[in-house]
Order: structure tokens, then sequence, then C-alpha cells
């Protein structure tokens, strides 16, 4: 391959070659394959290809995308989607459990309601078990007067 040398004023030590490259940096630099030599791209499913001081990794499915940081593979669709989907579904039945759970208070407070109407309305015309005392009818025999 082509050879480059790398000596720069910046450099206190000498000459030192780039990243992607090996060699004394004075004389010479070559590219480093780094598909042949196995740094990168070692991920299932991925493809490398040497580029002049770096290399191109792709992954065999166009749905998914290389992760250079990672070296691996995603899929472009991802868990964001699903994370998203998910939490909007616990939010959905959340809303289900409180406005059922807030249905039952309502009906059990309604019934509530209508059980002490509907007391305060029969106790006006016939006496119930829990009004001791109140409208208590007496018999009166005539041999008691």
């Amino acid at each position: 391959g082509k050879t480059i040398s790398a000596c720069s004023n910046e450099i206190s030590e000498g000459c030192k070659c780039p990243v992607g490259f090996k060699g004394d940096g004075e004389k010479s630099c070559e590219d480093i394959d780094e598909c042949q030599e196995k740094l990168y791209c070692q991920c299932k499913g991925c493809s490398c290809k040497n580029t002049w001081g770096s290399y191109e990794c792709s992954c065999g499915d166009d749905n998914m995308l290389y992760m250079r940081e990672h070296d691996t593979c995603i899929s472009k669709e991802g868990t964001a989607t699903t994370v998203g989907w998910s939490f909007l579904w616990v939010i959905f039945f959340g809303l289900v459990f409180a406005g059922v759970g807030a249905y039952a208070v309502y009906k059990y407070r309604l019934r509530s309601y209508m059980d002490s109407e509907i007391r305060a309305i029969m106790a006006q015309y016939m006496p119930l078990d829990n009004q001791v005392g109140a409208n208590q009818h007496q018999v009166v025999h005539a041999n008691d007067i």
C-alpha cells in the first residue's frame, strides 16, 4: 500500500504516525488494514471495508445500523419505538384502571345515598327496625282501662 511520513513541529518527541497508520513516523507510515487485523467490525452480520487511514463497516441488513463506538449493529426501527409504545400502553391501562375504580366508587356512593333516601321515605309510612320508640303502636285492652 501507500506509505507516508508524518512529522510535525507540535510533536516534541519526533515524528508520529496518525491514527489508522503504523510505522516510525519519520521514514514511513503504512495504512493499518483494520479488517484484516480484525481490530474492528467484528459483530455478527457486519461487513468490513478497509479505507485510507480508517475502515467502513456496514450491517448485512438494510434495516440495521452500525454503531462504531460499540462495534455492533442495531435495528433502525429499534427499541425506541418499542419503548414508546410500551409507555403508551402502560398509561392507557393506568387510565382505564383509574376510570373503572372511579366508576365503582361512584356507584357505591350513589347506592348508599339512594338507600338512605328510600329508608327516609319508608320511615314516614312504617316503622323500621332501627327506629326504636318512634311510631310504635301499643295494643290497649278494655280490661286495662
